[in-house]
């Protein structure tokens, strides 16, 4: 059997997930189940086109209850609480500037489970992320992007 793969998040993010899945059994499930219903009384379901497109959404609601649940499952809480506040580290927020002259970004470092770069989160198995963990304020530290390889000096680590 295939090892299963850790889902590094914060707390919070780990509680978004447990409000997702119960959302997603509680309420979506039964809102799918009613369509379901619904396109049935159609009659003739070989064209039916509203209890195939509810088949399908049950189908995807139901394949996302099973990978939230792998998720909570599989999740490993990242705790800061007694690490170098100066070492980019998975759950810490890093400002930086690219050099020589760019403007100073701020993102927190997240596990994949919660990345979300338009919140300012970015996932720890991003190029960004990657280059910058374990490197403290004040290096300067060469990040590999698609759009080619870029400098970037640390500013701060929260």
């Amino acid at each position: 059997m295939a090892e299963e793969k850790s889902y590094y998040m914060t707390e919070e993010g780990k509680q978004k997930l447990e409000d997702e899945l119960h959302y997603l059994k509680t309420e979506k499930r039964q809102e799918v189940v009613e369509r379901i219903k619904i396109a049935r009384g159609f009659g003739d379901l070989s064209e039916n086109s509203e209890y195939d497109a509810a088949k399908d959404e049950q189908a995807f609601v139901e394949s996302r209850i099973s990978h939230v649940e792998n998720m909570i499952r599989s999740a490993v809480i990242i705790e800061n609480d007694n690490a170098d506040s100066s070492v980019v580290q998975l759950g810490k927020s890093v400002t930086f500037q690219e050099i020589p002259d760019g403007d100073e970004e701020t993102y927190k470092i997240v596990g994949s489970a919660e990345a979300d770069p338009f919140e300012g989160k970015i996932s720890n198995d991003s190029p960004m992320a990657k280059s910058l963990i374990g490197h403290e304020v004040g290096e300067e530290v060469s990040v590999v992007t698609p759009g080619g390889d870029i400098q970037v000096k640390i500013i701060s680590v929260d």
